[in-house]
């Protein structure tokens, strides 16, 4: 079996045992099965938005060359 397709199986398999947790978690009331969803979840979009953010505020921009007149040119 290729490497990456091994890879592929176990986040599956990963992510099956990850959900059975979650879904017991929060059939036996545990608090931290539904809060640390919602923190990684939370800090994921404001991750995103900072990430967003210094971009823009990082980016050098190149003012355009001035373009010549027609009469200039005659």
């Amino acid at each position: 079996m290729e490497k990456s397709r091994l890879y592929g199986l176990l986040i599956c398999i990963g992510i099956v045992i990850v959900g059975i947790l979650f879904v017991a978690g929060v059939f036996f009331g545990s608090y931290l099965a539904l809060a640390i969803p919602v923190v990684i979840f939370t800090m994921g979009v404001l991750g995103l938005g900072f990430w967003i953010g210094w971009t823009i505020f990082s980016i050098k921009v190149v003012p355009p060359a001035p373009e010549e007149k027609e009469e200039e040119k005659k």
